[in-house]
This record gives C-alpha cells, structure tokens and sequence, in this order.
C-alpha cells in the first residue's frame, strides 16, 4: 500500500463551520468522529498528517468587532476556539487509536505542546497526527495563512482544504446552478478570476513557495483516502 501512496506527507484543513453539523454552533460529535476515522484510515496507510482547524464553530474575531470587540482581542478568542476544535479532534482520533498530539501557536502547556516544526515532524513521522492550534499565534492572519504556512513549514506534499463542496467552481454552485466545477486550475488563473479560495495572504504564500492546494469535500467518506492515492478528487490548484 505504501507504494501506492501519491502523497505521503500532507497538510489538512479543516473548516470549523464544518465541525458544527447541522447545528447552529459547536461540535457535532458524528462529524468529528467522521473526520477522525478518515484520517486514521491515511495514518494507517503510511501518510503523515498535520492538521489545522478553524473556529468558526465557536467564535470568529471578525464577527466579534461587528459587537464591538476589539480586533486584537478577538482575534485571540478565535484563536483559542480553534485550540478547542483541535483538542476536540485529539480526543476523538486517540479514542479510535490513532495517536494524536495537539500543538499551540502560542505558550499554552499544559493544553497544548508550543509548536515547532522538529517536534511536529518527529511526530507525524513517528505515527502521530500532529494537530496544530491557535492559529499563526498573531491577529489579523486566519487559519487559512496558518495553514499556509505550516504546510509549507512541514514540507507537505500537498495542502487540503476540506469543504462542504467538491472543489472549485466558476461562482458558488450554492447560489447559481449554472456554475461549472475545474479539476485543476493555476494560481494565476485562479485570482485573475476572483476565485475565493482562501485569503489572498494564504493564497499568496502558497504561491510563492509552490505549494499546491487541494480543494474537496471532506464530508464525503473516502475522498482522504482516494486523494492520497492519486484519484482525481476535488480541484487542484497548482502553478
């Protein structure tokens, strides 16, 4: 199997909206159990896997200035949301098995272990799922650059950005039935059309340092694995 493996050293991005189900907020445990069991099913296949989440389940900074939060301090509650989002998905990987350790952006012990990439790739590279948290550990950057950047830190082959959508469209296949999906597509393309695919800072470093981004549904059992393996999944974004 471990011939088989197309990428074996990946980064995943999960949405926190996702994690929430069809819930108004919080963790939805089916879905959480779900993601976990996907990535154990790749952990067992040989992949190393860094995760990052978001926290949007919990409490975005942005919507909290809309209620009259300051920006900083908003952004550092959105932070420790996604801590929590990410020691959610500890206990549910470590509950199936799969060894799991979840890391922080910013001093954190005894919640999480401060990242740093010699620890994360000790880890991943001996089994573990390496989850990281807090963000970048700065305001004003979402988890989109975090994910960026530890992609890229961890010599990923590949980063993933899981959805609730099966890749990239023309517009919003939610809003306009009319809109045609890509297989792949260049990052040049990709922003002359305006496509939102992350946040320009995100985007941008992937750019520049030639990471490509894959962009699929997470919710769809089995798409992690076939990913892994070389099936043609969700929509590529690469140079």
């Amino acid at each position: 199997m471990n011939n088989m493996i197309k990428y074996k050293r990946i980064l995943l991005k999960l949405s926190g909206e996702a994690l929430m189900g069809d819930a108004a907020y919080g963790i939805s445990p089916d879905v959480l159990n779900s993601y976990a069991e996907q990535i154990k099913e790749v952990v067992a296949m040989g992949v190393q896997v860094g995760v990052v989440i978001g926290g949007g389940n919990i409490f975005r900074g942005l919507s909290g200035v809309d209620k009259g939060f300051d920006r900083v301090k908003g952004d550092q509650m959105g932070m420790l949301a996604t801590v929590i989002n990410s020691i959610g998905l500890q206990c549910a990987l470590e509950g199936k098995g799969c060894k799991a350790r979840t890391f922080t952006s910013v001093f954190m012990e005894p919640v999480g272990e401060s990242f740093s990439k010699n620890k994360a790739l000790s880890c991943m590279e001996r089994g573990y799922v390496a989850i990281i948290g807090g963000g970048t550990g700065n305001p004003f950057f979402t988890t989109d650059s975090a994910s960026a950047l530890r992609a890229i830190e961890l010599e990923a082959n590949l980063l993933l950005k899981g959805t609730r959508v099966d890749g990239v469209y023309t517009a919003d296949p939610e809003k306009d039935s009319a809109a045609t999906k890509f297989d792949s597509i260049t990052y040049d393309e990709a922003y002359s059309r305006g496509l939102k695919i992350m946040d320009l800072a995100a985007f941008a470093l992937c750019k520049d340092n030639a990471m490509p981004i894959l962009v699929f549904n997470m919710n769809r059992v089995g798409n992690l694995k076939r990913i892994v393996l070389g099936e043609a999944v969700g929509t590529l974004i690469h140079r």
